[in-house]
């Protein structure tokens, strides 16, 4: 039997998973419920690690809370406890309905949002989900805590601001949607189920009336991170909630993305169709949750 590590943590707190991450210096690495990675790892896409921290034990990071502000989900909330929260359902749907397309639900039992945001990945379904409510996530080192952008953590495929062999993502918040506020998600993928998206979106809109006063739009695959579509904000911002201001927003959108023909996946041209085809959906669904008046 194929062994991919020699040791094996399992913190009680935050302080002793750093401190064991210390110890093995960058030879060492967090994992969540290490869906991705140990696949990964088999495949031989990423070298054995002479050790594995395991995050989602620690003490009071397996909740998902309310503050006067935010949702705040601890890093070892799982993809299926998120689907089933009725705050998320409530004022979080696109992160909800995001994380309840991932894998299976052997996978979504283990898996977490923490893992899916910190893997890094141009087309994980979680990270889509929480940077179109504007999401951010904190980052745990001997240096201190800090809360970071969810969108400003992307670097590359795979590649992310968070040293994961020596810090810890601790815990994710979005602001909650209110009145006159609302998201949605949908993913396209091939019908055999379980595979990698061919394109996944989510938006969060914010109505007054008829009127965009606020947007949200993220996507991915669509380059080498997932995408927090400013440009397709903007273009919403200030016009009606309306079938012809999601098209504006659709012309927008293709002209800013990079999208490509993969053998697995899908063609350009049939990802160029399905974001014409699914983004004017998305925004509606998240204008009419949102109250719009049509």
């Amino acid at each position: 039997m194929v062994s991919y590590w020699k040791h094996y943590h399992t913190p009680e707190t935050v302080e002793e998973a750093i401190a064991a991450l210390r110890g093995y210096d960058g030879r060492a690495r967090v994992i969540g419920g290490g869906t991705d990675l140990l696949v990964e790892t088999r495949r031989g896409l990423r070298r054995p690690f002479e050790a594995i921290v395991d995050a989602s034990r620690i003490a009071g990071l397996n909740t998902i809370e309310r503050d006067p502000q935010h949702i705040v989900i601890g890093c070892g909330v799982t993809h299926t406890q998120i689907v089933n929260d009725p705050n998320i359902q409530r004022h979080g749907a696109c992160l909800s309905e995001s994380c309840g397309v991932i894998g299976g639900p052997q996978v979504r039992n283990a898996g977490t949002l923490a893992g899916n945001v910190a893997h890094a990945l141009p087309a994980g379904d979680g990270s889509i989900g929480l940077l179109a409510l504007a999401g951010e996530v904190e980052i745990t080192s001997t240096a201190g805590r800090r809360w970071v952008a969810a969108k400003d953590t992307f670097v590359g495929p795979g590649k992310s601001v968070i040293d994961r062999h020596r810090e810890v993502l601790t815990r994710l918040r979005f602001k909650p949607t209110g009145t006159g506020e609302g998201s949605a998600f949908h993913r396209v993928m091939r019908p055999q189920g379980l595979c990698l998206p061919i394109i996944s979106m989510a938006a969060r809109l914010t109505v007054d009336g008829d009127r965009i006063v606020a947007a949200n739009v993220s996507m991915g695959p669509v380059g080498p991170v997932p995408w927090f579509a400013e440009p397709v904000a903007q273009a919403l911002i200030g016009g009606p909630a309306t079938d012809a201001q999601y098209e504006k927003a659709v012309d927008v959108a293709l002209s800013n993305v990079t999208l490509r023909t993969s053998k697995y996946r899908a063609t350009e041209e049939y990802r160029r169709t399905m974001v014409r085809t699914y983004l004017p959906i998305i925004l509606a669904t998240a204008a009419e949750r949102a109250g719009a008046k049509r």
